[in-house]
């Protein structure tokens, strides 16, 4: 049965969030106690008969409050549960009547209220977890028959239609009047779409919605994206086209959004770097990054594996960094960039003789994959071995290298290529660095031999 694996006796406290008080304080206003959820109704008389429950819940409003029973002429506090098949409602006694409560899994809306009589298992699901705890509170103080002194609870009624109706899981709002100001989102959404509404940051209240798969935020104002996206565990599709980003943080480089995040849409933004720990999210497999002021492409953008379609146009970039050669994709888009025409006598040289020991020793860390970090090393040289670069002889260069650019043809990363220009140009300048001038020098003698044949 749901719930009740791990279970153990409810014992209030820890989970409480009503707790008794005194009538002098108790609100005056009768309390409407209610939870939506999926719940499933077991009877454990069953077994016995060598019957099985069907095991699947149905979604459901559970009520808890008073009801005038018609034997005794008193008014009792029951639990009443509401679903689309039976709005009026079927009515549990509740005093003395709890045998157990089986709260292992609250934090994940879950959890199995086992009642006297009659010989049942009520297990709830798909709950909002903070309001699950209150019902539980509110359903342990009618068991101990002090509700009525904590809370003057309503009449029990049966429900509106829509109350019962299957949770939520998509919602558009392309208008700011339809913008929710007073409720909540729907705790089910698994896609919120909100645009055009002028937004200047991100509503902590989609923060909250833990099944949400697509979040698109599209064409509002937002300046900047708050670390807590990175703690949507579901998250696979974030959109942000068109709004007022200046950064991407490295925190949510290094989130959940790692393991979870497969396409991401930062186009017609104000981006002019990305940091170094993008290429953590080696889950994305489509990036838009266009219409932004973009000089660079992440340093490790090769690390990027499971990345298919790659889109960059109208950016700032004059050359793509030497990881670009281990992408393979299916649709590349470098339109509009500024690429420079590479020379392979221009060069940055930054290179000492002799190489300085440190330097030295970051290349054998580099060469030989020794294990480093900053509980080993400074921080600052961890941050130089983080973009060690790859010359052309197979070795890593550090801090001191010679560098220049050199044409590649971008269907060797690409099935299909966007023309860069409009001259229907297929190749762009690539980064190549070269650890000492003896490989620079054979790279020139290759250059100079390819350009006499």
């Amino acid at each position: 049965m749901r719930g009740l694996s791990s279970a153990y006796n409810y014992s209030g406290p820890t989970l409480c969030t009503i707790t008794a008080t005194s009538s002098t304080t108790a609100p005056s206003q009768p309390v409407d106690m209610k939870l939506q959820c999926d719940v499933e109704v077991v009877n454990r008389m069953l077994p016995t008969f060598g019957m099985k429950c069907r095991g699947k819940g149905v979604r459901a409003v559970l009520s808890i409050g008073k009801h005038l029973d018609k034997m005794s002429q008193r008014s009792n506090v029951y639990l009443m549960i509401c679903t689309a098949k039976d709005r009026a409602g079927t009515k549990y006694k509740l005093k003395n009547n709890i045998e157990k409560f089986f709260t292992w899994f609250v934090e994940e809306g879950k959890a199995t209220v086992r009642l006297k009589e009659p010989a049942i298992d009520i297990c709830l699901s798909k709950a909002e977890a903070n309001s699950l705890k209150n019902f539980l509170s509110a359903a342990r103080l009618a068991d101990r028959g002090s509700v009525t002194s904590s809370l003057p609870l309503s009449t029990l009624t049966s429900v509106r239609a829509r109350e019962v109706e299957q949770p939520k899981k998509k919602l558009t709002i392309i208008s700011k009047k339809d913008y929710p100001l007073t409720s909540s989102f729907p705790y089910s959404l698994e896609q919120l779409q909100v645009s055009y509404c002028k937004l200047s940051r991100v509503d902590m209240r989609m923060l909250t919605l833990k099944a949400l798969r697509k979040l698109d935020l599209s064409n509002n104002h937002i300046k900047k994206l708050p670390a807590t996206i990175g703690d949507l565990g579901c998250l696979s599709e974030l959109v942000l086209h068109n709004n007022h980003l200046e950064a991407f943080s490295e925190a949510l480089c290094l989130s959940t959004l790692q393991r979870t995040l497969q396409l991401l849409d930062l186009s017609q933004n104000r981006l002019r770097f990305l940091p170094t720990q993008f290429c953590q999210l080696r889950e994305l497999v489509n990036l838009k990054l266009d219409d932004n002021k973009l000089v660079c492409l992440p340093f490790h953008v090769g690390r990027l594996t499971k990345l298919r379609f790659l889109s960059v146009a109208h950016n700032q970039l004059v050359v793509l960094p030497g990881d670009f050669r281990k992408l393979r994709l299916e649709n590349l888009d470098l339109f509009g960039n500024p690429f420079v025409q590479p020379n392979p006598l221009d060069n940055t040289m930054q290179l000492t003789f002799p190489v300085p020991l440190q330097e030295l020793a970051s290349r054998a860390v580099a060469d030989l994959r020794i294990p480093y970090g900053p509980h080993l090393i400074p921080a600052h040289l961890c941050r130089d071995l983080d973009v060690a670069k790859t010359c052309d002889c197979g070795r890593f260069c550090v801090s001191f290298y010679i560098k220049t650019a050199v044409s590649m043809n971008l269907h060797q990363v690409s099935h299909t290529v966007v023309l860069v220009d409009d001259m229907g140009g297929t190749d762009a300048p690539v980064t190549q660095h070269y650890c000492s001038l003896s490989c620079y020098s054979q790279f020139l003698d290759k250059t100079l031999q390819r350009g006499i044949r």
